[in-house]
């Protein structure tokens, strides 16, 4: 297979894009395997790509190690036993990219309901929820620049904002964690009331559960969904922000990550910039 300037493997020598795209294919199938639980053989897959290209086990396993590290800064799941390896280069973030738009339907793949909407809720529908990623109780990475830097260049956060089938299924996670959380202390009168409200109303109420605290406070949770690790930024509207503000009390917003393999969730409140870094992405033009 011909070399072309790419990104260079142990081996020494150059990848072609050819063989970016080749490993790259590789690489989902034996994650879509991961994801849905089914047997692969990572030696087998491995020793096809050595027959395919002539490179080395340890060129090509280097290379899916590269390539987690591309989907992790691109806020998608990656294969476990494959651990990030950060020091590629952009030619092998544009193969990644290309498979993507060639498999639209690999980023709205969404996590296995615990139980169907109208079944009873049970404590299998509550979510883990853990404390957020912050420098007392998770130290960043050191990678955490570059992850950053490669999610903004390709607007992951935008991406999943787009996504409204992650976006629901994530709205619908949160919805059956509040009603079995609120049953399983013995709140079922409340539980009967939790509302989906972003399905009912649409998305302009500012969140998009109202659900309760057990004291029978009222609980309104913005739900941000990502099929990526904790740390993948996340669109927030000003209408959303401006709610947050004016009921702190009340409102909260739910980050649930690894969504299509294991969901997971941390909570934050108001004000929101204490835990995070709020940046401007857009302006409104107007005349005057």
């Amino acid at each position: 297979m011909a070399r072309a300037s790419s990104s260079t493997g142990t081996d020494g020598s150059d990848w072609s894009e050819a063989e970016n795209d080749a490993i790259v294919a590789d690489y989902f199938a034996m994650l879509a395997d991961d994801v849905a639980g089914r047997p692969y053989n990572k030696a087998e897959h491995n020793r096809a790509l050595q027959a395919r290209m002539g490179r080395s086990k340890g060129s090509i396993e280097f290379k899916h190690q590269n390539i987690s590290a591309v989907l992790k800064g691109l806020g998608e799941d990656w294969i476990p036993g494959y651990k990030p390896a950060f020091n590629f280069q952009m030619s092998l973030v544009d193969a990644v990219v290309r498979w993507l738009a060639r498999n639209p339907q690999w980023l709205e793949r969404t996590a296995a309901r615990p139980h169907g909407m109208h079944a009873a809720v049970s404590e299998g529908a509550m979510l883990w929820i853990g404390p957020p990623p912050t420098r007392s109780n998770t130290p960043p990475p050191p990678e955490l620049e570059q992850m950053s830097a490669l999610a903004a260049k390709f607007d992951v956060a935008g991406r999943d904002a787009r996504n409204r089938v992650l976006a629901r299924a994530g709205e619908e996670r949160v919805l059956l964690h509040e009603r079995a959380n609120l049953s399983a202390h013995g709140r079922q009168d409340l539980a009967s009331k939790v509302r989906w409200v972003a399905e009912e109303e649409g998305d302009g109420a500012g969140f998009d559960i109202a659900s309760f605290e057990l004291d029978g406070r009222a609980r309104l949770i913005e739900v941000k969904t990502t099929n990526g690790w904790e740390r993948t930024p996340f669109h927030i509207s000003r209408n959303e922000l401006a709610v947050a503000d004016e009921r702190r009390a009340e409102w909260c917003l739910l980050r649930l990550w690894n969504f299509s393999r294991d969901p997971r969730a941390f909570e934050i409140r108001p004000p929101l910039d204490a835990h995070v870094s709020l940046t401007p992405a857009s302006f409104m033009a107007s005349w005057h």
